[in-house]
């Protein structure tokens, strides 16, 4: 299914900041080789189809053009895998601070 926005979409697009090869001499080799993107959200200016460039107003006025991953983004958040060591972290503080775990 391909994607196409409507003027006055909620919108994420996506643009390269810096290429591949053109990266600061300091970040590693492997780094090197990807390109530095970002994604912004924002109201679409303009109709646009999926692989075509369209400009945004982000809720902080800004105006800002890239290509479309996604219409009416949500808010994906997460905090990694489970690690074991922050449980016996939890359990060492409650210990500390209340006497026990409840």
């Amino acid at each position: 299914m391909s994607l196409f926005v409507k003027k006055g979409d909620w919108i994420q697009i996506e643009n390269v900041v810096l290429p591949a090869g053109k990266r600061a001499p300091q970040v590693p080799e492997d780094t090197q080789r990807c390109d530095l993107k970002m994604w912004v959200k924002g109201e679409a200016l303009s109709d646009a189809k999926e692989g075509e460039p369209v400009k945004i107003k982000t809720t902080a006025g800004r105006i800002t053009e890239g290509y479309p991953t996604a219409v009416n983004p949500g808010y994906i958040h997460d905090y990694g895998e489970f690690q074991p060591e922050l449980l016996r972290i939890e359990r060492q503080l409650k210990e500390i601070l209340f006497g026990g775990e409840s």
